[in-house]
């Protein structure tokens, strides 16, 4: 099991105004590069992944909700299908499961939404320099279908490390694919922030050594994320000047 870093004693870091909204960030120091997962975090996908599991469940009289999907976010896909299968007592294998996701997936993945506040975000990190990458459970083929129609935005990260890339020996909440990240983009993990909705993927990241900050999705207990440095409902509360070098005037 992976357990959280106790942060002990950390200074406040007041953030500047962002879209009319003040912000405190506890931040024992001011991150120089980010990582962003991607489903709930820059992609409104969650709900997709909602309506389709309840398709397949719902066969049975079952339900899908936050009580059983907070347990799946975040994580390798057959590892969540274990323990939807496993919880629910579904009468089909967790492989079996995943196959009649995916042929769904081919339509309703690729009419994924961004998340608020996260182009703008993006953009503006990259406009001022600042080292980004993408860390996400998502195989190969299943990213494709989600940022089908967002490659402009998302040719801005610097580096993408996918689930199925060999590399990650272990998913959330193992570090690896963190620390891969920051590997890749020529960091230390210390100063890298990564921006997360899971329980999971938080503790991948402190985990990892790294700096979190929580992106609760709004059915999800947001103290399950309470661990993470600092806990805000969107991206478009973060002020793209806290991160990176202090300009000089």
């Amino acid at each position: 099991m992976w357990l959280p870093r106790n942060r002990g004693s950390e200074p406040d870091m007041r953030l500047p105004r962002h879209g009319g909204a003040e912000l405190e960030m506890r931040l024992p120091h001011r991150p120089m590069h980010v990582i962003f997962d991607m489903d709930g975090v820059l992609l409104d996908t969650e709900l997709i992944y909602t309506e389709v599991t309840q398709d397949i469940v719902g066969r049975w009289g079952k339900t899908y909700d936050w009580s059983i999907k907070s347990h799946m976010v975040g994580r390798p896909s057959i590892e969540s299908a274990r323990y939807l299968v496993k919880t629910l007592e579904l009468p089909i294998t967790p492989e079996q499961y995943l196959e009649e996701r995916e042929v769904v997936f081919q339509t309703r993945m690729p009419e994924a939404k961004p998340m608020p506040g996260a182009v703008d975000l993006v953009r503006a990190l990259s406009e001022q320099g600042v080292p980004m990458a993408v860390a996400t459970s998502s195989h190969r083929d299943m990213f494709d279908l989600k940022t089908r129609r967002h490659q402009d935005w998302f040719s801005l990260f610097d580096r993408i490390i996918l689930g199925d890339d060999p590399r990650v020996e272990r998913g959330k909440p193992a570090p690896d694919i963190f620390l891969l990240a920051a590997a890749e983009l020529g960091a230390e993990p210390a100063t890298c922030v990564v921006f997360e909705d899971a329980p999971a993927g938080v503790d991948a990241a402190l985990a990892a050594g790294m700096l979190v900050v929580g992106l609760p999705d709004p059915g999800l207990d947001a103290g399950l994320l309470a661990h993470a440095h600092h806990v805000t409902q969107s991206l478009e509360q973060i002020s793209p000047s806290a991160i990176g070098p202090i300009e000089r005037r």
